[in-house]
């Protein structure tokens, strides 16, 4: 798969290209990823090859019945059953491609990418690349025109986000640095200043709030990925006690399908649940603080086993019960 649409076959209207999105259009060719899905949404990924088969225990299938011919198409095995034939969507191939750390799924994906408004041409930075989900995504919003460096601590984890990344887009992304490097450490040191966007996905976000406050761009925003409360309590407070962003924003989102089929139309019994909390908030600029927030956390909100930042106390004095 390469980063621009594929040739127009004999009598097809020729297309412009598409810059680096990942996405192909056309006839499909030997070399292309295809999702076959059953009738009960059974799926399976395969990598088309000239005079190859995919086997089932519902019968083979013949890679030369689909290369040649347009997505959308319907195939049957050799033992009856007929099977979808499309080209993965982004959604699909970063929940179904290998995996070194757990993936960011689409509903947070989609949540950061409008929520820390990435936009063409933006220089995000990445804090722990995972196995290359997110990465994916950011490319495809900044466009070739923007930049995404992204920061991994771990070889291995880094090594497959490389090849995942690659696969998508067919080669090394022109928009794309991914280091093998501590952020706290290698951010300082490094050319990424002025940057619009900081995403953070990692054991210890609050770590890394003031490397990322000095090389954000005033209005600039940080977005946080934590799992646990705990993670998601420190990260806030350590972003409120620093005293250079707004006050931060929290949140998690859930996705619910339904069952519609005549009269019976119901909530699925299944869903996508708690994946990550997400927090946004944005860099104020230089020698400015947000106004005094007025509202006080209730008595007993920092207890003696809390080991974090703490907020200053207002100018009114310390918090006292009602």
């Amino acid at each position: 798969m390469t980063g621009w649409r594929s040739e127009p076959s004999a009598g097809e209207v020729p297309q412009p290209p598409v810059a680096w999105a990942g996405v192909r259009h056309g006839c499909l060719a030997a070399g292309d990823w295809v999702r076959l899905t059953d009738a009960k949404g059974r799926r399976h990924n395969i990598r088309l090859g000239a005079g190859e088969q995919f086997f089932t225990s519902k019968g083979s299938i013949e890679h030369d019945d689909l290369i040649g011919g347009p997505e959308g198409v319907v195939v049957t095995s050799s033992k009856g059953t007929q099977y979808l034939a499309f080209r993965p969507l982004l959604s699909e191939y970063v929940v179904s491609m290998p995996r070194g750390a757990a993936v960011v799924y689409p509903k947070d994906a989609a949540q950061i990418l409008t929520s820390a408004d990435i936009f063409p041409g933006a220089h995000v930075v990445e804090a722990g690349a995972g196995s290359g989900s997110l990465s994916a995504y950011l490319l495809r919003a900044v466009g070739p025109t923007g930049r995404v460096s992204s920061y991994e601590r771990r070889a291995d984890f880094a090594e497959i986000a490389r090849r995942n990344v690659e696969q998508l887009y067919g080669g090394e992304h022109p928009a794309w640095q991914l280091s093998v490097a501590d952020l706290t450490e290698a951010l300082p040191a490094s050319t990424d200043r002025d940057v619009d966007r900081v995403v953070l996905d990692l054991l210890a976000p609050w770590e890394c709030v003031d490397v990322v406050a000095d090389a954000l761009t005033p209005g600039g925003i940080v977005c946080a990925y934590v799992a646990t409360t705990t993670q998601l309590a420190r990260v806030v407070e350590t972003l409120r006690v620093h005293g250079g962003f707004t006050e931060p924003h929290a949140w998690e989102t859930m996705v619910r399908g339904w069952h519609v089929e005549g009269l019976a139309v119901r909530p699925e019994h299944s869903m996508v649940g708690h994946t990550a909390f997400l927090v946004t908030a944005r860099r104020m600029a230089p020698g400015q603080s947000p106004p005094t927030r007025r509202r006080r956390p209730a008595p007993g909100s920092y207890g003696p086993d809390y080991t974090g930042p703490r907020p200053a106390e207002s100018r009114d004095g310390p918090a006292t019960s009602a």
